[in-house]
């Protein structure tokens, strides 16, 4: 054992002490080196430690000595060996606290193993104790166990004492169970198939108002009778129970649908005479359930038929006269303005329909479906009509055809007494627009419907008559013969003004307007343009052979275009005038055409030029030109000269004549044109002088010596028309 006092440190010793060979050898440097390089930082070794520091803690008992042991008797033991641990641990820590501590760690095993026995005793003696008390409950559990043999015994030997009386009472459980179940069967048998007492009493008791009690024994009613034809299809044949519930629900309902029948009769006699309607909830469910009785609801909507019918009539003949009912004033107070006059009338009657409409839609409980106001109403047929949709066409049309007679007088008398074209137009339209609300609202087979259409065929009649009567005035006017201009009459711009408004006016219409409308506008722009072309040339030449007898010149080809060219600009401004504007149009260009070939023939003669073009168009192929009387050189010469005077004037560029068309472009086109005919002339005038078998000697100081001196590009330069001869 290493001993503690030593000045010196351990790895001195061994380093001293012995060689490498010998360290290697040696089985104590190999344990000291095994000890020295061991780390006590893991926590095992540290949990070893504890334990060991807890152990001896208290006075350490150590180990009895080998003298000590033989003194005991154990003559046989033998020290142990010294522990290399406890020497290192022993030299670590310092010098051991006395011989205490080194007796510890030297019987280090044997003070553990003490402890372990004295832990095995104190479980031994724990155990002890625990079997004693096991014991003692395997006693108690043997006189238990013979305890419940005996119940048992006694248990068996009572049943079979009771097991007869026991047989009794279960017989008399079961059949009490049957007859409870029999009754639950018969009574919920009653409480399905039959009506208490006051369901009767609200069925058919006439003190017992409609309502919900009357309404709930209806709908038990009903489904007593479909249970009941279940149960009867389900048997093989027809039981004399199911017979008679049958029976006496049908009489039960019939009474209650007789009920219902005079309730709605008497309500729609109360609430037809109301101009305010309102429908509650119990009248729309009235209707509803009366629906299963279509004959019942004939009758009781006949009866709303007739009484909505006289109260309306009643409301629209006191509207007309009566201010208390009208709003304001009177409707007739304005029959002096027949568009006021008729649109009020036509106003108070959509709002009636509107408003029947919408009660209607209350009484069946039929929603809008989101319809926009003045949205089309679908009107379908067949299965694409709803039998609601049926009954309320029918009843509206019953409701207001009453009104069709005083309205249809009244609106007749006042578009017949109309002559101003525009205002009967107006009223036209304004009947058309009425016409197609109608037939949205309450179909186009309704009297009102069909009695708006006459109404507005008869005006549009009325509004034909009254243009055409215009058109026949205007086709017998004759031109004031002292008026010498060349602007349209003061009848044609009336008659002109009137057209634009009209036109105007079936702008604004709707767009969505009923088939036939196209040949209804070409129909009115027939009768109104044609008469005034008619007038305008018919009038024109009139004029023009009463100018002529008296000497006078007055143009009547500038005349005509200028009317012709203020009604297309009338026209214009429509789109759907295109058809009519074509037909102006070509009219305008056989006019213009010939203006044009008029007014090439003025230049020719006051240009000079027209004998010798004439000659050279007509002369014979053979014979010379210069030959000819017209073109011989003096007075080809002369006319050259008077052409070039002409040049240096001001109608080269622009004619006095064609200055008082009222368009200058129109202007500006024929005149051009004459000028590009001229230009031509001049172009083949001077071709035919070059040529050697025409017989001029000196052609070029013929053509030369005048402007344009023979040049046709010269000309053109003179007329500005470069671009529009290259164009040709």
């Amino acid at each position: 054992m290493l001993s503690t006092s030593t000045s010196q440190s351990l790895p001195d010793i061994v380093r001293r002490s012995a060689s490498p060979a010998t360290v290697a050898r040696n089985p104590v440097s190999l344990r000291l080196y095994k000890v020295l390089g061991a780390t006590f930082d893991d926590d095992a070794t540290k949990e070893a430690l504890m334990t060991l520091s807890e152990l001896y803690s208290s006075p350490i008992h150590v180990a009895p000595t080998v003298t000590e042991l033989r003194k005991d008797g154990e003559e046989d033991a033998e020290p142990e060996p010294a522990d290399g641990l406890g020497d290192v641990l022993s030299f670590l820590e310092g010098p051991p606290p006395g011989d205490t501590a080194a007796k510890a760690r030297k019987h280090l095993r044997r003070d553990i193993e003490g402890k372990l026995a004295e832990g095995s005793q104190k479980f031994l003696k724990a155990f002890g104790e625990v079997d004693q008390k096991l014991e003692a409950l395997q006693g108690h559990i043997s006189v238990m166990r013979l305890q419940c043999d005996q119940a048992q015994s006694q248990l068996q030997s009572t049943n079979e004492a009771c097991k007869s009386l026991l047989d009794r009472a279960e017989s008399l459980r079961e059949e009490r169970q049957d007859v409870n179940r029999r009754q639950s069967i018969v009574t919920l048998f009653l409480a399905r198939f039959t009506l208490s007492e006051d369901e009767t009493q609200a069925i058919t008791s006439p003190d017992t108002p409609i309502g919900s009690k009357f309404f709930a024994a209806m709908d038990k009613t009903e489904k007593i009778r479909d249970d009941c034809r279940v149960l009867m299809a389900g048997e093989g044949k027809s039981s004399q129970a199911g017979l008679d519930i049958m029976s006496s629900t049908s009489a039960t309902l019939d009474r209650g649908y007789d009920k219902l029948f005079r309730y709605c009769v008497h309500e729609f006699r109360q609430m037809g005479r109301d101009s305010a309607l309102e429908v509650g909830s119990t009248m729309r469910e009235a209707v509803r359930r009366l629906r299963l009785r279509p004959a019942l609801l004939a009758e009781a909507l006949s009866t709303l038929s007739q009484t909505r019918q006289a109260t309306i009539v009643a409301s629209f003949l006191s509207a007309l006269t009566n201010p208390a009912t009208a709003g304001t004033r009177p409707i007739e107070l304005h029959a002096h303005d027949a568009l006021r006059y008729i649109g009020d009338m036509l106003a108070w009657v959509h709002q009636a329909i509107a408003a029947e409409h919408e009660f209607l839609e209350g009484l069946f409980g039929v929603a809008d479906g989101g319809r926009m106001v003045g949205a089309v109403r679908e009107f379908g047929s067949g299965k694409a009509r709803s039998e609601e949709q049926e009954w309320m066409t029918e009843l509206m049309d019953g409701a207001v055809k009453g009104l069709c007679a005083p309205l249809k007088n009244r609106v007749l008398q006042t578009v017949r007494a109309q002559e101003n074209s525009i205002i009967a137009y107006n009223l036209a339209n304004l009947l058309q627009f009425y016409t197609l609300t109608m037939m949205r609202t309450i179909g186009d087979q309704a009297l009102l419907s069909t009695t708006l259409k006459d109404m507005t065929s008869a005006s549009y009649q009325v509004f034909f008559d009254a243009i055409e009567a215009q058109g026949r005035a205007l086709l017998r006017l004759a031109l004031d013969p002292s008026d010498q201009s060349l602007t349209p009459p003061a009848a044609l711009l009336t008659h002109a003004q009137a057209l634009r408004s009209i036109l105007a006016l079936h702008t604004a219409e709707p767009s969505d307007a009923p088939e036939g409308e196209d040949a209804m506008t070409a129909r009115v722009l027939d009768v109104m343009v044609d008469p005034a072309v008619e007038m305008c040339v018919t009038a024109a030449e009139e004029k023009e052979e009463r100018e002529r007898r008296r000497g006078r010149v007055w143009d009547r080809k500038v005349f005509v275009l200028n009317c012709l060219t203020y009604l297309v600009s009338v026209l214009e401004a429509y789109a759907f005038t295109g058809t009519k504007r074509e037909m102006l149009d070509g009219v305008i260009e056989g006019r213009v055409q010939e203006l044009t070939e008029e007014h090439f023939d003025d230049i020719l003669k006051d240009t000079g030029l027209k004998d010798a073009i004439f000659a050279l168009d007509t002369k014979p192929p053979s014979e010379p030109l210069a030959l000819l009387p017209a073109t011989q050189p003096p007075a080809l010469q002369a006319a050259l000269h008077t052409f070039s005077t002409w040049l240096s004037s001001l109608e080269a560029v622009h004619s006095p004549r064609l200055a008082r068309l009222s368009l200058p472009a129109l202007h500006a086109r024929v005149h051009h044109a004459a000028l590009r005919r001229l230009g031509r002339a001049y172009e083949r005038l001077c071709a035919a002088v070059r040529r050697t078998e025409n017989r001029y000697e000196a052609a070029a100081t013929l053509l030369g010596g005048e402007r344009p001196f023979g040049s046709v590009s010269v000309l053109w330069q003179i007329f500005g028309m470069e671009e529009e001869d290259g164009e040709q």
